[in-house]
């Protein structure tokens, strides 16, 4: 997943400058309560396109560590747009998910990763999502999946949407002291549509970050 390498400190100073021209965002609205889909529960098996979401030590997109610890799996199952712009857009979508992840494992809403990988709105979601599970005594573990993906330019090729259901019926909530997984019944509310608006970085190439997320919860298209 190599591609090009940015300092965090640079990101986290220039992450509050950005700003969105949005690309269509849709009907939904971002809140605190907005979770990422199915953080207490998980996902079907990858098919052989599938990326895993465990990125090694030695392999850093941007420099920037988005490993984590081998039971939270995160898949992402779709294939890449031949448009570079979308595909670099959609590629950081989901190092913003993973960047969320390991702010969780690594119970801190202040991790480099999430810097790198998200602004504004993005940021706030990404800061809200991680400080639920630390105030709440609970990580994750299991399998999440991401799959039929889509992706939509602004005109200006400042902004891309990138659009795409979570499977998080194998997704469970862990507390942290005990141990415990926290498992609960298969349900609609496994499945969530997530539209992330990605814009582009304007000092480094081809690396974009979330601006703003809306989630749709027990989406039936999903199913």
């Amino acid at each position: 997943m190599k591609r090009r390498s940015l300092p965090v400190a640079a990101a986290l100073a220039a992450s509050a400058a950005l700003l969105l021209t949005a690309c269509g965002g849709g009907d939904h609205k971002a809140s605190d309560n907005d979770k990422i889909a199915g953080a207490d529960q998980g996902s079907a098996t990858p098919s052989e396109t599938a990326e895993s979401s465990a990125a090694p030590a030695e392999d850093k997109p941007d420099g920037v560590d988005l490993s984590l610890p081998k039971d939270m799996n995160l898949v992402f199952d779709w294939d890449k747009p031949k448009d570079k712009s979308e595909a670099a857009a959609m590629e950081d979508a989901a190092n913003y998910i993973r960047a969320i992840y390991r702010g969780v494992d690594k119970r801190s809403a202040k991790e480099g990763a999430v810097a790198a990988y998200a602004t504004g709105d993005g940021l706030h979601y990404a800061e809200t999502q991680i400080n639920s599970r630390i105030d709440g005594g609970w990580t994750s573990t299991g399998t999440r999946r991401h799959y039929d993906v889509s992706t939509r330019s602004a005109p200006n090729g400042n902004s891309v949407e990138v659009a795409f259901c979570v499977d998080s019926s194998k997704f469970y909530g862990k507390e942290v002291k005990t141990g415990k997984v926290l498992k609960s019944e298969p349900s609609i509310a496994d499945f969530d549509h997530f539209e992330i608006i990605m814009v582009k970085y304007p000092t480094a190439e081809n690396l974009w970050q979330a601006s703003k997320v809306f989630v749709e919860t027990k989406a039936k298209q999903c199913q």
